[in-house]
């Protein structure tokens, strides 16, 4: 299926784009032919990457559900991709329905498909912005009327700093948004990771320079930064699958082959 609705003239649907190759591994239909031509390429370097990907999926919707279980009520959501099915105002109203949302994405195709996804809800918003741009963001977040920056914020940061390479400054871009935040707040974090992945894994990082956002592997160590002085909540920084997994549900005896830790902490 192509994706719906119009499309800007302006944008490039011969190139791939990393937030549609994703919304494919997560089944949505929101993506173009290049976009699964790229995918399976990936795919076939790497059989567990949709697992992957739906391993980091299943994390953000724990990690918001116990969000906001500990009241948060505003989410800012940065390297959204495309909202499909299970998407976090869906999961976060669902348990309150007033919970705020604005989603942040840089793709020009994700946003559009994001405002026409999300059209009629008052309580959630969509930003075109890059998340080198971290004052931006939260200044035209709190234009939206969506977020208050005197109330507890969670800034979710999930498989995007990824995407910036070193030069762009990760840890400083995570610093800046920790800061603007008040005490009650929470970063949530996942990123891939190097660490004990195979030699295939890291052809498959190659392949990523073929969208305009190429995927750098960091250590447990690169990525525990990023949370600064904000204190982790158990279980730490971990692997995705063992982040909280759902009672009673199977044991992830290899947890290491999702390729990603993830974590969430509070200011």
């Amino acid at each position: 299926m192509e994706l719906s609705g119009s499309i800007p003239e302006d944008i490039d649907v011969t190139r791939p784009s990393a937030a549609r190759v994703y919304d494919y591994f997560l089944g949505g239909a929101h993506n173009f032919e290049v976009d699964r031509q790229l995918a399976e390429q990936i795919a076939s370097l790497t059989p567990n990457l949709a697992q992957t990907m739906r391993a980091n999926r299943s994390f953000l919707r724990r990690a918001v559900r116990y969000l906001v279980n500990e009241g948060i009520e505003q989410f800012l959501d940065i390297g959204s991709g495309i909202p499909t099915v299970g998407n976090v105002h869906e999961v976060a109203q669902d348990a309150h329905p007033d919970v705020r949302v604005v989603y942040v994405d840089v793709d020009p195709v994700a946003v559009a498909q994001s405002r026409a996804i999300l059209d009629g809800n008052k309580h959630t918003g969509v930003l075109q912005a890059d998340v080198r741009e971290p004052e931006r963001i939260l200044a035209e977040a709190v234009d939206l009327g969506l977020v208050d920056l005197s109330r507890p914020l969670a800034v979710l940061l999930a498989g995007v700093l990824h995407f910036i390479p070193d030069a762009d400054d990760p840890q400083g871009i995570a610093e800046r948004l920790r800061a603007a935040t008040v005490p009650g707040s929470f970063l949530l974090v996942s990123h891939a990771t190097q660490d004990g992945q195979p030699p295939e894994v890291l052809q498959a990082q190659r392949l990523s320079a073929r969208t305009a956002t190429e995927i750098t592997l960091r250590t447990h160590e690169q990525i525990r930064g990023y949370f600064g002085d904000f204190a982790l909540v158990e279980p730490g920084l971990v692997f995705l699958t063992q982040w909280r997994p759902e009672p009673g549900g199977e044991v992830d005896e290899h947890p290491e082959q999702v390729g990603a830790f993830g974590g969430v902490a509070r200011k």
